[in-house]
């Protein structure tokens, strides 16, 4: 079921909706259509008791002033670009650096900041966005429909559609930052994380743009090829120097045997209340965030007046390689002109059996 409410009015006077998901066990998911952002999603226990899963805002004056990119649909381009730049088809484009000498996320006219025309049909929220051709510093008028559903087994799944009249990047996203203990629990040190991945593409240095390589997680922080906490590794940026360059981990992890088919990236579970979170993509990466610069957030408090504070959430963004524009080795997203790019990625909610 679907519901739709009006969550208030932009600074601008324009009306912003908020869109509920729910099933029949109380579960329920929150979206609005200023960014396409997943505000809220409200699971059980395993002793039965609901709880806010997602950290970030959920008025539209803090979604507005302080929002970033929590929750949000991402795009044209999810991650970073290197020297914001890229050549295609012998044209060379220049995007809006916005992440020092980078590009990040599609800069300040991306997917994020745009509010989506929406429309229900059944069990599915359906949001539509048309961007014209140079903005943002990409070529082509790209059409985009993001489909969101939330069945009664507590699957979120976001189907993510382009087309455009000229060949050009498509690399989408979901930016939600999770934590399964609930949204005032104070660190997600303590989830263990399993990521089916071998490898991260390594990065230069604090700028986090690939080096073009592929580093083995055998004998490093990064590897979850079996469940470990998020945290016990964490602070070993003495020790490792890719660890340092993140602040944490803020890298991209190569999905094991990825062949275009939906598959899972990673597990996470919380202990202390059983939650449970499957990540599914049909996207050769995920980036793996440990919500290293929540304590630095200009807003600090967020939802509820709650304080952020450093690792209070985590992000699994599933994605491209980042900067896989600039690297022909990567797996490409260039689409080409008139052809409809698809993906989609799950979120499988359930609870932990050992927990």
């Amino acid at each position: 079921m679907i519901e739709k409410h009006s969550l208030g009015k932009l600074s601008t006077g324009e009306e912003i909706f908020s869109f509920k998901l729910s099933n029949k066990s109380g579960a329920y998911v929150n979206i609005t259509d200023l960014g396409g952002a997943v505000t809220n999603i409200v699971l059980p226990d395993k002793n039965g008791d609901f709880d806010d899963i997602i950290v970030g805002y959920d008025t539209v004056q803090s979604i507005e002033d302080w929002g970033g990119f929590f929750g949000k649909l991402v795009g044209r381009y999810a991650n970073r670009i290197g020297k914001a730049e890229f050549t295609l088809n012998g044209q060379q484009y220049v995007l809006e650096k916005n992440n020092g000498e980078n590009h990040l996320h599609g800069g300040k006219d991306g997917f994020h900041n745009k509010i989506w025309r929406s429309e229900i049909e059944q069990d599915k929220l359906i949001l539509n966005l048309e961007s014209c051709d140079g903005e943002g510093g990409y070529p082509g008028n790209l059409k985009v429909k993001v489909i969101y559903s939330f069945d009664e087994n507590n699957v979120l799944k976001i189907e993510y559609e382009g087309v455009s009249d000229k060949d050009t990047p498509m690399n989408f996203t979901n930016h939600a930052f999770f934590n399964l203990g609930g949204f005032k629990c104070e660190n997600v040190r303590g989830h263990k994380m399993l990521i089916n991945a071998d490898y991260i593409t390594s990065v230069k240095d604090k700028g986090c743009i690939p080096d073009g390589r592929l580093m083995a997680v055998e004998n490093t922080p990064f590897d979850f090829r079996e469940f470990k906490e998020i945290g016990k590794d964490l602070f070993k940026t003495d020790e490792c120097q890719q660890l340092s360059f993140g602040n944490g981990y803020d890298h991209n992890f190569v999905i094991r045997n990825y062949d275009k088919t939906l598959r899972c990236a990673a597990i996470t579970v919380e202990p202390n209340s059983g939650r449970k979170m499957e990540t599914y993509t049909d996207l050769p990466g995920v980036q793996f965030y440990g919500g290293n610069g929540l304590g630095n957030y200009p807003h600090t408090k967020g939802k509820k007046g709650v304080p952020y504070v450093t690792h209070q959430a985590f992000c699994l963004e599933t994605q491209f390689f980042p900067d896989s524009v600039n690297n022909e080795a990567f797996p490409s997203c260039i689409i080409k002109s008139g052809e409809t790019f698809k993906t989609v990625t799950e979120y499988r909610f359930s609870i932990d059996k050992e927990s």
